[in-house]
């Protein structure tokens, strides 16, 4: 067991979520930065869709009840075990009744601690992961929380660390036009792609909210509510784009002026209020 002394500003389990369920009203969910969640799991000898910690900003406090291998990825910052660093991107054994620490971190937002079994907490409809838009899944940490860990796989792993490398000084996100980027004027396709955009403090798990020229639209009315994804962005009344994380509504009634790649939701999943953001349209 795991008991959660504190869990920073926001901490929640995550795994790879409950993909394909939309036609039920049920997001996917999920961790913000897969790729981060699918390396500390690796790290340490889970299955990649393994559940984690996944912790904002930093102030996480664990006490573990027993020796445990764990593996801290993501947005850079001072790991500690009983006040003594560690190094991030690489396996770490917990001695019995260590308190590991992730302190604020320096450079992205969210990072991923996984532990050899996983976070053993109930599964609902297939996943572990805490949905704060439908309130789906365990509910977010809290101090005095304990978590089970799974059972431990056969075998170590044998890595002594991940090369991982730093987090690009401009954050260049490539993304595919459309589907509804005819209801917008040739103007604001060129603004998405030729201006940057400033990440607002509003942003969360659902979004990433951006400010910066106001995009208009060549057709005028609503649309009728269409499936959303991971990625999608999404532009309403107000000209701001809206770009969607894992806890992304199932449906919306705005046009989607483009949708960004995989790898570019990950690099947006760590961008903090006040980073700037480019699009590569495609």
């Amino acid at each position: 067991m795991i008991e959660v002394i504190s869990p920073g500003p926001l901490a929640t389990i995550q795994d790879l979520g409950r993909p394909g369920q939309a036609a039920l009203g049920v997001g996917p969910s999920g961790a913000a930065d897969r790729g981060a969640q699918r390396l500390a799991n690796r790290l340490v000898g889970n299955a990649e869709d393994a559940a984690v910690i996944e912790a904002t900003l930093g102030g996480l406090r664990l006490r573990f009840a027993a020796p445990a291998l764990i593996a801290c990825t993501g947005a850079i910052g001072p790991v500690l075990i009983n006040g003594r660093a560690v190094g991030m991107n690489a396996p770490v054994e917990v001695p019995v009744s260590a308190e590991v620490a992730l302190e604020r971190s320096s450079t992205g937002l969210r990072r991923y601690l996984a532990v050899r079994g996983g976070i053993d907490v109930p599964p609902v409809l297939g996943s572990r992961s805490t949905d704060l838009l439908s309130g789906l899944g365990p509910p977010a940490l809290t101090s005095g929380d304990w978590l089970p860990i799974g059972r431990m796989t056969a075998g170590f792993p044998e890595v002594d660390v991940a090369p991982v490398a730093l987090p690009p000084n401009r954050l260049v996100l490539t993304a595919l036009r459309g589907p509804r980027d005819d209801w917008f004027t040739p103007s604001s396709l060129a603004a998405l792609s030729g201006r940057a955009w400033t990440v607002s403090p509003d942003s969360n798990r659902i979004a990433v909210r951006l400010t910066g020229p106001v995009l208009e639209r060549a057709v005028g009315g609503e649309l009728p509510s269409e499936g959303l994804l991971r990625g999608a962005v999404q532009v309403p009344p107000n000209g701001q784009p809206v770009l969607f994380l894992a806890d992304h509504p199932v449906t919306g009634g705005y046009p989607v002026i483009a949708v960004v790649d995989e790898a570019g939701v990950d690099l947006a999943a760590q961008a903090r209020p006040g980073n700037v953001v480019h699009f590569r349209l495609t």
